[in-house]
C-alpha cells in the first residue's frame, strides 16, 4: 500500500484507540493485523491488553478469567478489571501517549460497561464513577466495536472456555447489546464494524471507518 493511501495514519500519533466487543466477535485477530499495518506505515505503537498488559494485571487476569473463582461477586469482579486498568494506565498507556506514540487496547472500559454493566447489572453510572478514579483524564480517543451476533461468535470461541467465556447465551447477547447501546449514545467516540465478514473485509471496513473519523 501507497504511503500517499496510509498517509491518515499520521493522525493517529499520540491517540488512544480501543479494540472492543463480544467474545468470538474477531477483534483481536483485527487489533493484530491493525498494529502491524501501522507499524510498517511509521508509526510507533504501544499495544496493550485487558485484563493484563502489566507484570501486577496479568497476575490479576489469572483471578479473573480462572473458572475456579465461580463464586466472584460481580462487583469484586468490575473492580477488579479496573485496578488492572489503573495499572495499565500509569504505567504503559500514559507515558506511551506523552512519547506520541498510537495506543492500542485490547478491551477496555467499554468491555466493563457492556459484560459488567449491561449483561451483569451494575448500574453505568457507577462503573463510570470507578472509571474516573481508575483512569483519571486518560479515555480512549476512539472505542472501535465488532459487532457480531451470538451463533457467530460462538462458532469461533476455543472450547476451553474461561470464567466469563462461559456463561450463557443470555448473557451473551446481553453483552452485545450493551456494546450497541454504547456506540448509539457516544457516536463521536464509537465506531461500529460488521465483524461477521471474513478477515479480510472486516479490516478493510475497519480502515474506512477509522479514515473517515479521523479526517473528519
Amino acid at each position: 500500500m501507497s504511503s500517499e493511501s496510509t498517509a491518515w495514519l499520521e493522525r493517529l500519533r499520540g491517540k488512544f484507540l480501543v479494540f472492543d466487543g463480544p467474545d468470538g466477535s474477531g477483534k483481536s485477530t483485527q487489533f493484530r493485523h491493525f498494529g502491524a499495518f501501522a507499524h510498517a506505515a511509521g508509526l510507533a505503537v504501544c499495544e496493550v491488553r485487558e485484563p493484563g498488559g502489566t507484570g501486577i494485571g496479568e497476575q490479576i487476569r489469572k483471578i479473573l478469567l480462572d473458572p475456579a473463582n465461580h463464586d466472584m461477586d460481580l462487583r469484586c469482579e468490575m473492580m477488579l478489571y479496573m485496578a488492572s486498568r489503573a495499572q495499565l494506565v500509569a504505567q504503559r498507556i500514559r507515558p506511551a501517549m506523552d512519547r506520541g506514540e498510537l495506543v492500542l487496547a485490547d478491551r477496555f472500559i467499554s468491555s466493563t460497561l457492556a459484560y459488567q454493566g449491561t449483561a451483569g447489572g451494575i448500574p453505568p453510572a457507577d462503573i463510570l464513577r470507578v472509571g474516573e478514579v481508575a483512569l483519571g483524564r486518560c479515555w480512549p480517543d476512539y472505542v472501535v466495536v465488532f459487532d457480531v451476533d451470538e451463533r457467530t461468535a460462538a462458532s469461533r470461541l476455543n472450547p476451553l472456555l474461561d470464567r466469563i467465556e462461559m456463561r450463557g447465551a443470555e448473557y451473551h447477547r446481553a453483552v452485545r447489546r450493551g456494546y450497541l447501546d454504547q456506540a448509539r449514545s457516544d457516536p463521536k467516540r464509537y465506531l461500529v464494524v460488521d465483524a461477521t465478514a471474513s478477515a479480510d473485509r472486516v479490516f478493510a471496513e475497519l480502515c474506512t471507518k477509522v479514515r473517515q473519523r479521523v479526517a473528519g
